[in-house]
């Protein structure tokens, strides 16, 4: 690993934004402790105590999330776009299978089960659909199309699968996606405009259309009443208090639903307390502004858009899953980056990184050396 060694390890360490890099593993590394935090709770029962299942897979699941983000890390930018479409392409027709013969759970086909555990295809919707849209709004040759029409056309297909399954927390946060990767692009106050009234419409056909998201946006505006999963999130950060019960203490998260994965968060509250939710608070801070500052200092606007908006996605699903564990939005059934369990999660998100880390390498010192190495004078 030392700067002057010419080995593959040693030209992908010293290229490779380290400082993000060693954040992401820091909240895998802390993912996997509320793991095995949650799961006596979530394979046991209110009365019952399980076992460690949801942990051992959650640690199979990241090591395997490592390996995507350390093998998508070492592609090229034009390799990344490739990448990104074939991602796009297949998870589009993977949401529309799931619609065939997904797994039915709580009212939505959202999940095709392949045995050894369950993919949600429309997880990969989200990095693939930045990378794309970045290539769409950097591209400078003339079209018979604006850029955002291409956009919104390429937005479509995944939006109306979405809808079928439905899944509006994850049409919510694409449609969300668009709107800032336009707004990155320079977009103008009359498209903004069109993009916010089609963003309420939309919402307001989901709300009009289904029921359970409508009871969610009820409850959550409603003074008093509470849904079951939110009251005792808030019940276990209300246990937890500062420094929290500690590991394997925690009561709460055996009557919370979800506790593993959309609560998660809720299980730092009640065992590590406000400091360990702080922590995961800053580090998510820390990864957003140090990717976003990467962003702006990249040399070319396909690497600023796509960086950007893959950096937006992380922040907007991380905000999003916190703030409905906290009851400071309704319900969305969505997870916390590197954190929760599951394995669709966690290799998307891990995709998401390693698309970032790949745009973000310093490419020009790489090849400086390689040069160099081969008798080029430098």
């Amino acid at each position: 690993m030392n700067r002057a060694s010419r080995n593959f390890l040693s030209d992908w360490w010293w290229t490779v934004d380290r400082a993000s890099a060693i954040t992401v593993l820091l909240l895998i590394g802390i993912g996997l402790m509320l793991a095995v935090a949650a799961s006596p709770a979530a394979s046991g029962g209110p009365m019952t105590e399980g076992n460690f299942y949801f942990a051992l897979k959650q640690g199979i699941f990241a090591a395997i999330a490592i390996a995507i983000l350390f093998g998508t890390s070492l592609l090229k930018p034009d390799d990344v776009r490739r990448l990104a479409t074939v991602v796009y392409a297949l998870a589009v027709l993977g949401s529309i299978l799931v619609l065939f013969v997904g797994t039915r759970t709580l009212g939505a086909k959202r999940w095709l089960d392949l045995g050894v555990f369950t993919l949600q295809p429309s997880e990969f919707l989200k990095p693939a659909f930045a990378v794309l849209a970045a290539a769409i709004l950097a591209n400078t040759q003339t079209t018979r199309l604006s850029k955002p029409v291409q956009v919104l056309l390429l937005l479509a297909p995944a939006v109306g699968v979405l809808m079928l399954q439905p899944d509006v927390g994850q049409t919510f946060l694409l449609v969300l996606l668009c709107v800032a990767m336009l707004y990155f692009a320079g977009l103008s106050y009359k498209w903004m405009g069109i993009m916010g009234g089609g963003a309420a419409a939309l919402a307001g056909i989901a709300i009009w259309k289904f029921q359970h998201v409508q009871h969610r946006v009820l409850q959550f505006f409603h003074p008093t009443e509470k849904g079951l999963q939110v009251d005792r999130s808030l019940q276990a950060f209300q246990h937890g208090g500062v420094l929290g019960v500690g590991p394997g203490a925690g009561t709460v998260k055996y009557r919370l639903p979800d506790v593993h994965s959309d609560f998660i968060y809720a299980v730092a509250g009640e065992e590590f307390g406000l400091i360990v939710c702080g922590a995961i608070v800053i580090l998510f801070c820390f990864l957003t502004v140090r990717l976003m500052l990467k962003a702006a200092n990249a040399r070319e606007t396909f690497l600023q858009l796509a960086a950007a908006g893959l950096a937006t996605v992380l922040a907007l699903q991380a905000f999003i899953n916190m703030a409905v564990a906290m009851n400071m939005m309704p319900a969305k059934g969505m997870t916390l980056p590197f954190i929760s369990a599951g394995g669709s999660s966690l290799f998307a998100v891990a995709l998401t990184m390693g698309f970032i880390l790949a745009l973000g390498r310093q490419r020009p010192q790489v090849e400086l050396r390689e040069g160099f190495g081969k008798g080029v004078r430098p």
